[in-house]
This record gives structure tokens, C-alpha cells and sequence, in this order.
């Protein structure tokens, strides 16, 4: 793969500067077209993969960096604007959020960075760190409340070397 970073569920990717930056893989598990969530308020997500970011379609130590913003609503209606927009997670969403992580680490190239974004809404951030079982390298507070988290995790070692042994 000629990209060189992966966004594992970009959503409406409201970060980037460049929404169709080619050097980034967006992902998604879903695609929506021009839905009006609020009114004078529209969602796209237009990923150039659709995919579930517990499963991801790519090779071992494909990315350089790795973007990897889950859902981090555990409670929000079938049809609220919040779960159209951010995504809901179900019940196994320790699961489904460790598997996230692992498999983000999967496609992550050995001296590569994972970025990782949470919001404490409804889900403390050390509840999640321990799902992960990873010390992240660096990390910041941002946002209203300073409930929105942004942590850089790079590869274990030991991870890297499990991905060598195998044939």
C-alpha cells in the first residue's frame, strides 16, 4: 500500500485539514451521503474503505501512523443526531474497543505511531487504558471540560517481535 497513514473509523473526518488528503486511508464501518442531521447541518462520511476497524483489511505493518477515533458513546438513541454523527458502541464494547486497538497495532509499521482520541462523555479514559493494556507514549487534555484525550501509543517490542516469529 502506497499510503503511508490509516484512519481506522474517520467518521466525517472534522479534524483533517485536507479531507481527501491521498496520503491518508480513510475507513469506515458505514457511508453517509449528505444526511441532514440538524437542520442546516449535514453528515458525510465517505470512507475509501469500508470496513469494521476490529477487522481491518490490510497487511501486517502497513501504516506509518494510525488514527484510531472510536465511538465513544455508549448510550445515545437509534436516532440521535449524536449516534448519526459519532457512531454508537453496543454492549461489547470493551471487546469490541480492545479488538480495535489490537488490530490498529496489527497495521501499524514497527517504528510507526498510533494517535489515539477520547472523549470521557460517558467512559472514563482510564477504563479504556485498561482494556488496552499499553502505556501510551505522550498524551493531552483538550476541549470545553478538558474531557477530550489525545494519546500517541507506539508499538511494543514485544508486539513486533510475536509479528516476526510468525511464518
Amino acid at each position: 500500500m502506497s499510503k503511508r497513514v490509516l484512519d481506522a473509523c474517520c467518521g466525517g473526518k472534522m479534524f483533517y485539514f485536507d479531507k481527501d488528503n491521498p496520503d491518508v486511508e480513510f475507513c469506515d464501518i458505514r457511508e453517509v451521503d449528505n444526511l441532514e442531521y440538524y437542520p442546516g447541518r449535514f453528515l458525510n462520511v465517505k470512507p475509501n474503505t469500508v470496513s469494521d476497524f476490529t477487522n481491518l483489511p490490510f497487511e501486517d505493518g502497513s501504516f506509518k501512523v494510525v488514527v484510531f477515533d472510536p465511538p465513544h458513546l455508549i448510550h445515545a438513541g437509534d436516532k440521535s443526531w449524536s449516534r448519526l454523527k459519532y457512531g454508537r458502541l453496543e454492549e461489547d464494547w470493551e471487546d469490541t474497543l480492545r479488538d480495535g486497538f489490537n488490530e490498529c497495532m496489527r497495521v501499524l509499521d514497527d517504528d510507526g505511531l498510533m494517535i489515539f482520541k477520547w472523549s470521557e462523555i460517558q467512559i472514563p479514559l482510564r477504563d479504556i487504558l485498561k482494556i488496552f493494556q499499553a502505556e501510551p507514549l505522550l498524551g493531552e487534555k483538550r476541549g470545553r471540560n478538558k474531557n477530550t484525550h489525545w494519546l500517541i501509543f507506539m508499538k511494543p517490542a514485544s508486539v513486533q517481535e510475536v509479528q516476526s516469529e510468525k511464518p
